[in-house]
């Protein structure tokens, strides 16, 4: 983030779209902004499925507008501090998952992986769709192949029980 716009953080906005001022980490801040949405996943994962799925629902329109404007008065596209899209990628990971810290650590870092490599189509819509559905739809598609890789990985380890 070296040159990088600084947020203005008393914008709740922008406090919002730099994770509560997590994405601010000198190094990977998408992985320390996945790392400070777990805490927030602990208690969404007490709602029941249908409650979690639309807070889910709700954070991916705000993340909308929130990653947008805060991306457009930072005059940077997907700034690196910008990792409201990682708690909303980390919270699709987990929806639904079996509770422990095992699955929660088994999520971090399918979606960390698939944040990072950005297979196809992901890597298609990070180059080509901008403002704050560019921001929110990579890391939402990220979320949605680690959702998948873990209720795979559930459903195998189900079958050998």
């Amino acid at each position: 983030m070296v040159d990088s716009p600084r947020p203005d953080l008393s914008r709740p906005w922008q406090l919002l779209a730099f994770g509560f001022g997590s994405g601010l980490a000198p190094r990977a801040p998408g992985t320390a902004g996945t790392l400070a949405a777990v805490p927030c996943y602990l208690m969404l994962a007490q709602l029941p499925v249908p409650l979690y799925l639309a807070v889910l629902v709700a954070s991916f329109a705000l993340g909308l507008w929130v990653c947008g404007r805060t991306a457009q008065e930072l005059g940077v596209h997907d700034h690196g501090g910008i990792v409201w899209d990682e708690f909303v990628g980390f919270w699709l990971t987990m929806l639904a998952a079996p509770p422990g810290w095992g699955w929660i650590v088994v999520g971090f870092l399918l979606f960390r992986l698939f944040d990072i490599l950005k297979p196809f189509p992901i890597n298609y819509f990070d180059r080509h769709i901008k403002g704050g559905l560019g921001i929110m739809l990579d890391d939402a598609l990220a979320g949605s192949f680690a959702w998948l890789g873990l209720q795979l990985l559930v459903l195998a380890l189900q079958a050998q029980s």
